[in-house]
């Protein structure tokens, strides 16, 4: 039999100036460097900031998972 396996989650913000894509992938590269092992990430919501008229921002809120692992 396998061993059994616990995911945590976490929430993050992913920023970008060009697309909620690029956001998303901000936000993965850099969890990636400080979490092992990502499993999903799940996009909770979509907005981005206006400023003069205009989008100066795409902002995604992501629920990334990743397995959990015994110290």
């Amino acid at each position: 039999m396998g061993e059994e396996s616990v995911y945590k989650y976490i929430e993050l913000t992913g920023v970008s100036e060009k697309s909620w894509e690029q956001a998303i992938n901000n936000a993965i590269t850099l969890a990636s460097k400080n979490l092992r092992d990502l499993r999903v990430a799940e996009v909770i919501q979509q907005d981005v900031r206006i400023d003069n008229n205009k989008i100066a921002e795409y902002r995604v809120r992501l629920k990334l998972s990743f397995k959990y692992e015994k110290e």
